[in-house]
């Protein structure tokens, strides 16, 4: 069903536009907090079919840098200075990342919360969510403190602060900065981090059910839209997985086998997490687009001998089961899921959002009466 504004007019609902929305990680969790997805932009046309099928809205396939802000009401429907509206900007910004990864591919990105910023000023939505790496808000050269000085210019406040995903119900350790800034009331919080090591859900408890998780050997492609493939292992990898203990092992068992051990591995002492064994005990560690191998992390299954599955992997990300990925190259299908924001974090500040929206619903119509 399309939506239109003149759906919201007879009742006030919250609605949000996911700019940068890849698979849709935002929108599965605030339309788990209640809050009606208008449509998602992204410059990247493979993500079209997984967002609109999964979250029933419209996918619009822009490049955010070229797109005229006007002509944004044109393809979604949306109003300039709409208080029922949120605009969603998790933009790629792998520049920031404390990661030591090559940035030059990644500097093009830097810029994208500047591209955001134009059309929140044009809109001026009530209420504003940016999620990104920890070094947006500590980089030299980062555009956040430009874009809250512009924001803070409007009447917005804000509330930020780094969160670790796994404090949320998602079963993965995930440290993210995230800003909500809003121009409907005095103040906005974020929801609390509760530190408490019973509320963490456990890969076990996440991926350990072997009746939804079947046991797979390395290589196995699933062609239902269940996706419980794995990536092939060659021997000598296959060989090295089989002797790393189960349940959190590490690559240190095999380090004085000369046949396992890596050549850049015999004078260096660190990544350990490379060719790790997850945890059945502990949440996941970060799930990046690399998930799908055993040399790029800790992402072998904790007993089986071969890295997690891709649906093993979107569910340590928190997507429900039944979230479809559609692509036949594994390799997107893997980026979707390790690039996207957790949905159950997205539905906490969905839930804190719309909390923050009702009281003010609630003091409107005080003022009515």
């Amino acid at each position: 069903m399309t939506i239109t504004t003149k759906d919201y007019l007879d009742k006030p609902v919250l609605k949000a536009v996911d700019f940068f929305c890849g698979a849709g990680g935002v929108s599965c969790g605030f339309r788990s907090a209640g809050i009606a997805v208008l449509g998602g932009i992204d410059i990247d046309p493979k993500f079209e079919t997984t967002f609109e099928k999964n979250n029933g809205a419209k996918f619009v396939n822009e490049d955010v840098s070229n797109l005229e802000c006007e002509k944004l009401s044109e393809l979604l429907p949306i109003e300039r200075n709409d208080e029922n509206l949120i605009f969603v900007g998790c933009s790629p910004c792998q520049y920031y990342s404390n990661l030591k990864s090559d940035k030059t591919k990644s500097k093009g990105n830097r810029l994208l919360l500047d591209d955001f910023k134009e059309f929140v000023l044009y809109y001026l939505p009530g209420i504003v969510f940016i999620e990104n790496v920890p070094g947006l808000e500590t980089k030299s050269g980062s555009p956040l403190h430009k874009f809250k000085k512009a924001l803070k210019k409007e009447g917005y406040v804000f509330d930020q602060n780094v969160l670790n995903a796994k404090y949320f119900g998602v079963p993965q350790n995930r440290r993210r900065f995230v800003l909500i800034a809003s121009r409907i009331t005095k103040d906005i919080s974020l929801p609390k981090q509760v530190r408490k090591k019973e509320n963490l859900v456990t890969v076990k408890s996440a991926i350990g059910n072997y009746k939804t998780f079947p046991k797979i050997k390395a290589g196995t492609k699933d062609r239902s839209s269940f996706l419980h493939s794995s990536s092939r292992l060659s021997e000598l990898n296959l060989e090295r997985v089989k002797n790393t203990p189960k349940n959190g092992g590490s690559r240190k068992a095999w380090a004085n086998n000369e046949r396992l051990q890596l050549e850049c591995y015999k004078d260096h002492d660190g990544h350990h997490d490379v060719y790790g064994r997850l945890s059945w005990d502990k949440p996941a560690p970060t799930i990046t687009t690399r998930f799908t191998y055993t040399s790029t992390g800790r992402y072998s299954h904790p007993e089986q001998d071969r890295a997690i599955s891709l649906r093993e992997g979107a569910t340590l990300q928190s997507f429900p089961l039944d979230y479809y990925f559609y692509s036949t190259n594994k390799g997107a299908i893997a980026t979707m899921i390790g690039n996207a924001v957790p949905p159950k974090l997205a539905e906490a500040i969905g839930h804190s959002l719309k909390e923050h929206w009702n009281k003010w619903q609630n003091s409107k119509q005080e003022h009515v009466h």
